[in-house]
């Protein structure tokens, strides 16, 4: 069952299912980027950019590949990684 998406932006048109979806995407348009970085003073547009930020500072590396043992501060770079590995 598809979810109709009934919320478009009036700037490029791209439809969304969630008016949530759709406000986080006026952002690009916007170029508000609410979080900010503590540390750094760099912003984002999403929390979760700014968590996965933070790592940069704080040097943690949760992800690990389970071949190898590398670790790796966000899951792209682990996926990444496994292609190779």
């Amino acid at each position: 069952v598809k979810i109709p998406k009934n919320f478009v932006c009036e700037h490029c048109f791209g439809a969304f299912r969630s008016s949530y979806h759709l406000k986080r995407h006026i952002l690009i348009h916007t170029g508000e980027k609410p979080f900010e970085c503590d540390i750094c003073d760099m912003r984002f547009i999403q929390k979760y950019h700014l968590e996965r930020h933070k790592r940069v500072h704080s040097g943690e590396q949760p992800y690990q590949c389970e071949r190898c043992h590398q670790c790796f501060s966000r899951t792209d770079r682990l996926l990444r990684h496994k292609r190779m590995c």
